[in-house]
């Protein structure tokens, strides 16, 4: 074919023209999309409000009047293995949801001694160690205490001398494993949703047959099921029996709730909070790709998580309610000595932490980069390999002080008062420097089951006065310990903490290879859940928390409870305190001096609104 008189050869002059020309179009859109994001960046306002509930003072709590209390419950334990862990546990129990108690090791307990008390914890398998005093025991119960095992005693003469006593018609001869717990009364807040998986179950409770006059709460599941707690009118008092021989920490929420079900009625201080972290948020997005983001959505790990994370967390908390409390990491470089680069790449920054905050979120410490506050006498013990320790303790303030310039300057206003340690991990050098370098920090988010070096925690005010909010959950997986975790401390101080992480999405070991769409769904279930277990609970940021667990802390109660009233004075009261209040086959008449709101049957939250309270019983 013959060429057009215009057909002529490009010249490579002309190529590089129109080459120069396309990358100017590229440039110029690229320079267009950064300004796009800068006004979205520069959109996204927030204002500095002030917290619904801060922290009070130190004077404020010393100045609260503080009761003389004689002991109410009487532990009695046995020195053995099984003996000293349950009485460990009643103790932290009792201490902690301000139960003046004594204890006695059974052996030592001399007669008449229980009188006076009214209630008595027997935390021991071994009969034989009280003797003759268990006779003693149950006498007295029928005579109007009220008497709580902590565990099924094991088969001795001594349970076949009592067995009848407890309702007990026959026992099996060897113990049971116990996979799971099946609520028969839903007595617990959250109980009557689902069942709770028990994590490496074993032989822990005997098999027994009851008479009807016992109501059973709880029994394990599973074709053959074993009553795992009971209760049983005796003559004037009551007996409540715990068929579960398990110590952990864990479980204090469930025999609190048992010893609950003893006498007339029972009322205990609670926090009433329940606080979503967002740990490393805002932080460094990575770049690139990741197989798990990009089959099933096919963006890179940065479009991802500003279009489909975040939109997607932020929708669950709207529709639920709930507020995020986010944990700021400046870079992830594993640098930790002087001098420390400064991170400039703020847009993202910008975006996401003002969007947190104009949520009513909070914005709090996480680290400089993701090396825990640790020096080089600290072991890690072979778990974190990949992490270092600060060269020396001016690092370590480094920082931190470059981390608080950072955030201020990016959110002017916020106080940053919550320190959540990398990985959960803290050594005590850190901590102090923490406390005596930066006294905004007010708080310590930490974890609440002890793993491995991790730092865990009490829900208390330390020695130093800083307040200890750990995280009881965490992720998106939850499986049946999250929900038995969180049923536990729900009626133990009607509380829930948990946190999550960006990044889990991108971690096998923490869900990636179920997907974000299954992830985000067992995270909106569990929300789901805890709304209809506990729909009054305060939704609050980590500073508020620390600010009702300070009153929680600081409260002393003292009860008395009869068949007409229920009076409660409140030693260390200062603005506000809540309390769960249990009635035994009550009704609530007139409150003077609180507010009180049914939860479940026979459950109450009590709103304190004086230090002097009574509940009028029908």
């Amino acid at each position: 074919m013959r060429k057009k008189p215009n057909d002529r050869p490009v010249s490579q002059e002309e190529r590089r023209r129109l080459l120069f020309k396309r990358m100017q179009i590229v440039i110029a859109l690229f320079i267009l999309l950064t300004f796009v994001l800068y006004m979205v960046q520069r959109s996204v306002t927030y204002q500095v409000d002030s917290l619904a509930l801060d922290i009070l003072p130190q004077a404020d709590l010393e100045k609260a009047a503080v009761l003389e209390q004689e002991p109410d419950c009487l532990i009695v334990w046995s020195d053995d293995a099984q003996g000293r862990a349950a009485s460990g546990l009643m103790s932290d129990v009792m201490s902690q949801e301000k139960v003046p108690y004594e204890t006695v090791e059974a052996s030592a307990l001399a007669a008449g001694q229980i009188e006076g008390y009214r209630n008595v914890v027997l935390a021991t398998e071994q009969l034989d160690t009280l003797g003759e005093r268990i006779t003693e025991i149950m006498e007295w119960a029928e005579n109007g205490g009220n008497l709580m095992f902590f565990d099924l005693p094991s088969q001795s003469g001594y349970l076949d001398l009592i067995r009848g006593r407890l309702g007990i018609v026959g026992v099996g001869s060897n113990y049971s494993v116990v996979e799971g717990l099946h609520f028969c009364i839903p007595f617990m807040l959250g109980s009557g949703q689902r069942d709770f998986g028990i994590t490496n179950p074993y032989e822990s409770s005997l098999p027994v047959l009851l008479d009807d006059t016992c109501t059973v709460y709880m029994e394990s599941t599973g074709p053959d099921p074993v009553p795992i707690l009971w209760k049983r009118d005796l003559g004037q008092g009551t007996v409540v029996v715990m068929n579960l021989d398990f110590t952990d920490k864990i479980y204090r929420g469930f025999y609190l709730s048992a010893y609950s079900l003893l006498g007339d009625a029972f009322a205990w201080p609670v926090i009433n909070g329940s606080t979503f972290y967002i740990d490393d948020f805002p932080a460094p997005v990575p770049q690139g790709d990741d197989k798990h983001v990009t089959a099933d959505y096919g963006m890179s790990v940065r479009d991802f998580m500003s279009q489909i994370w975040w939109p997607d967390v932020q929708e669950m908390a709207q529709e639920h309610g709930y507020r995020f409390t986010g944990l700021v990491i400046e870079q992830y470089s594993d640098e930790v000595s002087n001098p420390l680069p400064v991170n400039h790449d703020l847009n993202r920054y910008r975006y996401y932490g003002r969007s947190l905050l104009k949520m009513d979120g909070e914005i709090g410490f996480h680290g400089y980069n993701h090396m825990p506050l640790v020096l080089s006498n600290f072991d890690y013990r072979g778990e974190y390999d990949e992490y270092k320790v600060w060269e020396d303790m001016d690092a370590m303030v480094s920082g931190v002080t470059e981390l608080n310039r950072f955030c201020s300057s990016l959110y002017p206003g916020e106080k940053f008062q919550v320190y959540v340690p990398p990985s959960n991990i803290l050594s005590p050098e850190g901590r102090q420097m923490l406390h005596e370098q930066f006294p905004q920090i007010k708080v310590i988010a930490s974890t609440y089951l002890p793993d491995g070096c991790c730092y865990d925690q009490e829900f208390e005010i330390a020695e130093d006065g800083v307040i200890e909010t750990p995280r009881v959950i965490s992720g998106y997986i939850l499986p049946d310990f999250a929900y038995l975790s969180a049923l536990a401390e729900l009626n133990y101080r009607f509380v829930n903490t948990h946190f999550q992480h960006p990044d889990d999405v991108l971690d096998e070991d923490r869900g990636a290879d179920l997907g974000w769409a299954e992830m985000s769904r067992r995270l909106d279930a569990y929300m789901d859940w805890l709304k209809a277990a506990a729909p009054d609970l305060r939704d609050l940021t980590g500073t508020e928390l620390a600010g009702a667990t300070q009153r929680y802390c600081s409260l002393q109660v003292e009860q008395t409870a009869t068949e007409e009233t229920l009076a409660i004075e409140l030693g260390g009261f200062v603005d506000e305190a809540w309390l769960l209040v249990r009635l035994n086959g009550h009704e609530p008449g007139p409150v003077q001096g609180g507010e009180l709101t049914p939860l479940q049957d026979g459950l109450y939250l009590l709103k304190a609104e004086s230090s002097q309270i009574q509940v009028d019983l029908k």
